[in-house]
């Protein structure tokens, strides 16, 4: 390492291609395995069964990709210590932002294919949890059975709709559920040429979701679309934090903005 790092470090990272399958408990896994080959001093839980002092953002569907996972990790040191959200190299003197700079690139080669990290920071140790202070996230997904047009009449049908009803299982046990006030926007982008996919029209959604008090997901959002519209693909691209009037990303993107070559992962994605 160049510099000291921070007391606690928030790292964003990309989840592309094959390991979509992957579930959200055995990313973490993934990750304090990671960790412990990098050497970083992680901070340990005291007790009888000590853990690592890692906090995972909202958990991504098995199956989806993304481009907005956030980890936060508290480190064994006496480093600089923020307050805030996080910035990948604000307030910080230059050797640790020289430290942070080096991260992305140390730890992506200990994580499996299509898991990378694109950026890190410092973050506040009193900065309240992911999990609670982010209150929305946008998707790109893709969806098969309707041409453009049509899935067109159809977003236009559901954003003026006073409720719409899906069912989903929670516990054991099938509930309806409203989801019409989680989605506060909806359109149609285009069509969508995949070459590899079902003979049928593909066409681009983009979609923006609460998180509280419950999440929607990208298959529930099809679900109330209509029964002939099937889900193909879906990707997180932002997460998102209200605050005092501003609207905040837990962390920018850092060297490499969506849409450009992510290193070695975007050649996983297929």
């Amino acid at each position: 390492m160049t510099g000291p790092l921070p007391r606690q470090l928030r790292m964003r990272f990309v989840k592309l291609g094959k390991i979509r399958f992957t579930s959200h408990r055995d990313v973490a896994r993934m990750w304090e395995r990671a960790l412990r080959r990098s050497r970083l001093p992680v901070a340990w839980s005291e007790g009888f069964s000590p853990r690592p002092l890692l906090s995972f953002g909202l958990a991504l569907p098995t199956g989806d990709e993304s481009l907005a996972e956030y980890l936060d990790v508290r480190l064994d040191v006496a480093g600089p210590e923020t307050t805030g959200l996080a910035e990948p190299a604000q307030g910080l003197d230059p050797d640790a932002r020289a430290a942070l700079a080096e991260l992305p690139g140390r730890l992506s080669p200990l994580l499996p294919d299509g898991i990378d990290v694109v950026a890190a920071g410092a973050v506040g140790i009193g900065v309240g949890s992911l999990q609670q202070e982010v209150t929305s996230c946008t998707w790109e997904l893709e969806v098969l059975g309707l041409d453009p047009a049509v899935l067109g009449t159809r977003v236009e049908s559901f954003l003026r709709a006073p409720s719409i009803l899906i069912r989903r299982e929670r516990k054991g046990r099938e509930h309806e559920d409203d989801i019409r006030a989680n989605v506060t926007e909806l359109s149609v982008t285009g069509p969508v040429r995949r070459e590899h996919m079902a003979q049928g029209p593909v066409c681009g959604l983009r979609v923006e979701m609460t998180t509280q008090p419950r999440g929607v997901r990208p298959a529930e959002l099809v679900q109330g679309l209509g029964s002939d519209v099937v889900l193909a693909r879906a990707c997180r691209t932002q997460q998102w934090i209200e605050r005092d009037g501003s609207r905040l990303e837990p962390l920018p993107w850092g060297g490499v903005r969506p849409g450009t070559d992510v290193p070695h992962a975007n050649e996983r994605a297929s």
